[in-house]
């Protein structure tokens, strides 16, 4: 019954917004005598903030035409390399030939498009061959394509792994840490020949016993049946996913700005003084990210409540009682090959300082020389993989880690020039 609240709630509004998008532009039109009147410029931003706030924000793009090697522009391209009911692997084709270390990054399926990584891939397409897990939105997925729960995620993760082969570095950030080290510890129990060459852990939460955030203090405060009662909910026509089981995006969204409620609110204020102002420019720089972070998706329930219950509840990973689908154990402890690099930052309120670090203290069978352990001062959730601090000072040190365990890496030039493809 909320996803259709939800849904009547924007039809209701649809025409409200039309009329404001229509009145804020014929209000900034110069042409127009009434743009002069007092108080207009006030009433223009007033519907500009309307309209913006009301509205429902498609999946953004990438954008990520070009990047410079070398002092060069290198024209750069999307393609997709393996698709699945749920999710595809998605590759920024570098046109020149460059013989760079693979990188798979893994995106978090936790309500945002995998485009909230576009400051990661930008940072590391200069140095390395990037591909991304793509997931898609659970409302447009039919009832009859199946279900996605926590071991599929996992199983995709293998998958994907095996279509890019071996020597594969895999770059996680947030919620899917724990599926990227249980998958990583699978592989390396079988002795699986597309084992990573390296995992970077990115502000995940792989114990959250370790300063335990308001997210986990809300996982851990109610049973696992109340978030099926309360928060999980059918998807209401006409999307494709009719029926289907989620977690809305919306929801999520409503709980991480609740968080942070002032902080989003005197954003808005800015936005809407630079409006007024006419200042534009400065208004669109505060939108641009609002307008990725506004964009959601919507959770499979079982992949949703799996992740509680696992992550959140029971520890199983940490605990070393997660199992798989055969009863099979995963085991970090198995890890010996792949070199294991953890970041956190000071001021997470996402996952908390030791969550993440955590994983060192799993992967038992690794030697010192394949770890590595970094704390960005000042920077929350975000500021790890976005950002100023990313660019200059934590991504760095990742292409550093990334190059310094590459099982090819001494067959490559890395200063060499490039070749048009």
């Amino acid at each position: 019954m909320l996803y259709h609240v939800y849904e009547m709630q924007h039809s209701v509004l649809t025409p409200v917004r039309v009329v404001a998008d229509h009145t804020q532009h014929a209000l900034r039109n110069p042409w127009n005598p009434f743009s002069y009147l007092p108080g207009a410029q006030f009433l223009a931003a007033t519907c500009d903030q309307f309209e913006h706030l009301t509205r429902r924000y498609a999946k953004p793009k990438f954008g990520l035409r070009s990047t410079w090697i070398d002092g060069e522009e290198v024209a750069v391209e999307e393609e997709v390399v393996d698709r699945k009911t749920f999710g595809q692997l998605k590759h920024f084709k570098r046109h020149c030939q460059r013989d760079d270390p693979k990188l798979m990054i893994v995106a978090p399926m936790s309500g945002h498009y995998a485009t909230l990584l576009r400051g990661t891939v930008e940072a590391m397409l200069p140095d390395h061959e990037v591909y991304i897990t793509d997931w898609r939105d659970a409302r447009d997925v039919g009832v009859f394509e199946g279900s996605f729960d926590f071991h599929d995620f996992v199983d995709y993760l293998i998958r994907f792994l095996e279509t890019l082969g071996p020597n594969t570095h895999v770059l996680s950030v947030c919620q899917p840490c724990v599926p990227a080290l249980a998958a990583n510890a699978l592989m390396a129990a079988n002795a699986h020949d597309c084992l990573p060459a390296s995992l970077i852990l990115m502000g995940g939460p792989v114990d959250v016993r370790h300063n335990p955030t308001q997210v986990n203090q809300l996982a851990q405060s109610r049973p696992l049946s109340w978030f099926e009662k309360n928060v999980v909910v059918s998807v209401p026509p006409p999307n494709r996913g009719f029926m289907r089981r989620v977690y809305p995006g919306f929801l999520q969204l409503a709980g991480f700005m609740s968080m942070n409620l002032d902080r989003h609110f005197n954003a808005h204020r800015t936005i809407f003084r630079h409006l007024v102002m006419g200042d534009g420019e400065s208004a669109a720089a505060k939108r641009e990210f609002y307008e990725e972070y506004l964009a959601v998706m919507d959770l499979c329930a079982e992949f949703y409540l799996q992740t509680i219950q696992l992550v959140f509840q029971d520890f199983a990973l940490p605990k070393g009682e997660m199992v798989w689908w055969d009863g099979e154990k995963v085991v970090p402890a198995a890890i010996s090959r792949t070199a294991l690099m953890t970041i956190e930052g000071e001021l997470d309120d996402i996952c908390g300082l030791g969550q993440t670090h955590a994983a060192h203290d799993l992967c038992t069978g690794l030697p010192d020389d394949l770890r590595a352990h970094y704390v960005q001062p000042g920077v929350g959730h975000y500021g790890i993989f976005n950002g100023r601090r990313w660019r200059d000072q934590i991504s760095p040190r990742v292409k550093a880690f990334i190059r310094q365990h590459d099982r090819e890496g001494k067959g490559r030039n890395e200063q060499g020039k490039i070749t048009a493809a």
